[in-house]
This record gives C-alpha cells, sequence and structure tokens, in this order.
C-alpha cells in the first residue's frame, strides 16, 4: 500500500510540474476512488485519476501526456525511459506549450518508494523567456497564462460609512432610534466606519512602430486586466490618443483584439507621448482619474515630439493619479540606459519604473498593485523586485 500511495504522489507532482494545480485533497480522493476499480484495467485508473485531478478542459493535453509518461515509467529505470523517448523533440512536436520532462533517480541501491521523479515544465521557462524571442506556439500559451493570472487592486477608504461593530465612529443616528425602545435611554452604541473599496486602473499604452512586436500581446494583457478587476479603462495612442474600454467587453480575447484593430487606425505609426498625455489630461482626466486611481504608462520612450511638452503633462497627470507607473519593454534588456528625450523627461514624475518584457515581470506588477497602500507614498523599487534593474529617478 505504501508503494501504491507513494505513486500517486509521484504523479501529483508530475502533474504539478507540468502546470496542473493538483493538491493532497485530490491525491487522497484518487486513493479512495482507485479502491472502487480494477488497478489491472489501465482505461478505468486514467478515467478515475481524470475525473479527480482535472478541473479545466486546457488541462487535458497536459494531463494526457503525463499520465503516458508516468504509465510507460512505471516498473523501470525511469532515466532510461526518458532518455529512450528523445522528450524533447517529443514536446516540440506536440506539446510546445505544455512541455512536460521527467527524470528519475536511478533504482540500483534504492527501493522503489524512495524513488523521486524530477520534473520540470515549460511554463515555467516561458516565465522567463522575453516576449520578443517567443514562437507562434508559446505565444498563444503566453495568452493563455496572461487570462489566467489573478489581478487585484488595492483598496482605498472611501468618504461614505457603514454601520460596523468596531467603528471608528459613533453612528447617532442609530443610537437614538433605538434608544426609543428603552424610554430614551441610550443602552446600544452603534458604530460607523468608513468603507473600503477597490481602486479603479487606468491603462495607457503606446501602439507605434518601436512598439509594434509587443503591440497583441499588451492589448492582450489589457483585456485581461479588464477581465480581472472591476474598474478599468483603457487608452492606446501612437499620434492620437483613443479610448478603447467598450472594444474589451468583447465574450471573446480574439473578437476584442479584432474591434480594436479595426477602430484604431494609427496602430504601428509614429510616437506623440506628449500631445496624447495633453488630449488625456484634458479631455478624460476628470472622467477617470477620481476616487484615488491608479495609472499605468506603458512605452519605450522613443518619442518625435517636443520633450518639454512631456514634462508638462506627465507632471500634471502625477499630480491627477493615485500613482503613476511606467512600463518599459526595454527595461528588461542588459545595460539598458533610459537615455531618449521623452523618457529622461519624464523619469521624475514616475513614482514605479518597470519592465514589461516576460511573464515574471507582469507577476511582479501584479503584486506591486495588490500591495498598493492607500496613500501617496510608494515603497523602494528594491523592496519589491531586487532582480530588477536598478534606474536612478530625478527628483
Amino acid at each position: 500500500m505504501s508503494y501504491f500511495v507513494a505513486n500517486l504522489v509521484r504523479f501529483g507532482r508530475l502533474l504539478r510540474a507540468a502546470g496542473v494545480p493538483v493538491t493532497p485533497a485530490q491525491i487522497g480522493d484518487l486513493a479512495q476512488a482507485l479502491t472502487h476499480i480494477d488497478l489491472s484495467r489501465r482505461d478505468d485508473v486514467k478515467s478515475a485519476a481524470r475525473a479527480v485531478l482535472v478541473s479545466r478542459r486546457e488541462q487535458l493535453p497536459l494531463f494526457e501526456h503525463a499520465f503516458e509518461l508516468f504509465w510507460r515509467s512505471l516498473g523501470r529505470d525511469a532515466s532510461d525511459v526518458l532518455e529512450r523517448m528523445h522528450l524533447e523533440q517529443e514536446i516540440r512536436s506536440k506539446h510546445s506549450l505544455t512541455a512536460i520532462a521527467s527524470r528519475g533517480a536511478r533504482q540500483a541501491k534504492e527501493p522503489p518508494e524512495e524513488t523521486i521523479l524530477a520534473t520540470y515544465s515549460a511554463v515555467e521557462i516561458l516565465r522567463y523567456k522575453p516576449f520578443a524571442q517567443l514562437t507562434p506556439e508559446e505565444m498563444e500559451a503566453v495568452k493563455r497564462l496572461l487570462c489566467e493570472m489573478p489581478w487585484s487592486l488595492g483598496e482605498r477608504r472611501t468618504r461614505r460609512m457603514k454601520r460596523a461593530r468596531r467603528g471608528e465612529r459613533l453612528d447617532w443616528r442609530a443610537i437614538l432610534r433605538q434608544s426609543w425602545r428603552y424610554g430614551g435611554e441610550p443602552l446600544q452604541l452603534s458604530r460607523r466606519m468608513r468603507k473600503i473599496k477597490p481602486r479603479p486602473l487606468v491603462v495607457l499604452c503606446d501602439v507605434s512602430g518601436s512598439m509594434s512586436r509587443y503591440t497583441r500581446l499588451l492589448l492582450q494583457f489589457i483585456y485581461a486586466l479588464e477581465r480581472g478587476l472591476e474598474h478599468v479603462e483603457a487608452f492606446l495612442f501612437s499620434t492620437k490618443l483613443h479610448r478603447i474600454t467598450p472594444y474589451l467587453r468583447q465574450r471573446s480575447v480574439d473578437a476584442a483584439l479584432a474591434e480594436i484593430s479595426f477602430r484604431v487606425q494609427e496602430m504601428g505609426g509614429g510616437t506623440q507621448i506628449g500631445r496624447a498625455l495633453k488630449t488625456f489630461n484634458v479631455v478624460w482626466a476628470r472622467r477617470v482619474l477620481g476616487r484615488g486611481a491608479i495609472v499605468i504608462l506603458v512605452s519605450d520612450g522613443w518619442d518625435r515630439g517636443e520633450p518639454e511638452e512631456i514634462r508638462r503633462q506627465m507632471e500634471r497627470l502625477q499630480l491627477s493619479a493615485s500613482r503613476l507607473i511606467w512600463l518599459n519593454p526595454w527595461l528588461g534588456i542588459p545595460g539598458y540606459k533610459p537615455l531618449t528625450r521623452g523618457m529622461q523627461a519624464a523619469l521624475p514624475y514616475i513614482d514605479d519604473f518597470l519592465p514589461i518584457h516576460n511573464l515574471y515581470s507582469l507577476e511582479q506588477l501584479a503584486a506591486l498593485l495588490a500591495s498598493t497602500p492607500s496613500n501617496k507614498s510608494c515603497p523602494p523599487l528594491s523592496n519589491l523586485s531586487p532582480t530588477f534593474p536598478k534606474v536612478a529617478v530625478k527628483t
């Protein structure tokens, strides 16, 4: 029985490394389910494991490949099995999105219970691979991972109040109303506290020619933000500013991207960051920057306009926003320095200057948004992401 349970645990580890979130409770349920079927019938074992461990349709290819690999390696030297499989070629030909590999310790002097199958997942490799180097298959995998990435924003205290058991203020209206039951004696003290609500998010994304290699993936990123958060406003700009929030409400990401591509004709053109920010500050800032909104500006900083215009509009934008985050895809490249005139003009007014070149950088952004404080002060970048390049910001 211990060998049987050990094999189930190893299979669970293989699935987790492949990207299927298997929990110990599911492994326990599978062990109980297998007691009711004939273990010598491979299809019955596979059906039971799939029913208990797989919860999403996109996990089925992962499960099928992992089960075939694990079933063939039982009772034999796992490392010899993997060498003969030529796993790397198999991954590229079948599941470049969901690569699964396994390598076991040799069983010459160890009992079967001590066999360990070390695994890796291509999902982990994709986390650190730059977006510019992704193959079309890997790009599709990254898009799916973006849709599954959890997003949350820091909360803010509003001016409105609500009843609370341990509130910060006395609710005199409720106290007076309840006192009528006791002849006017205030025997119960009701309290109120400020309501807590998530902050709105505003995204301004550069879709000029210098950002063309990232445009489609950035639109997918914005779509995932709109789906994962409650209040999101999105804008695209190159030489003009376009609000795309209504187009993000399509049921599928492909329909949303097609609508955006049809509506925004300036994609891949020149860059006028200052002019676009001026349009936003004059036309849209009052409408979307209330309630402690956070602003994310995605651009490489290349600009054909006047740096002085960027400086004025960035200063105005920072005063209106609760927090101003600039994401630069070039910042993740070793040795990069923000030497362009547009970038130099904007740096003094940026609260957080972060890269957006791989999935790991987006995970760091998600952690930063979730930890946004209720006030204007921002924690230092070194405390949030020690692996990010340090960029001196003028003050």
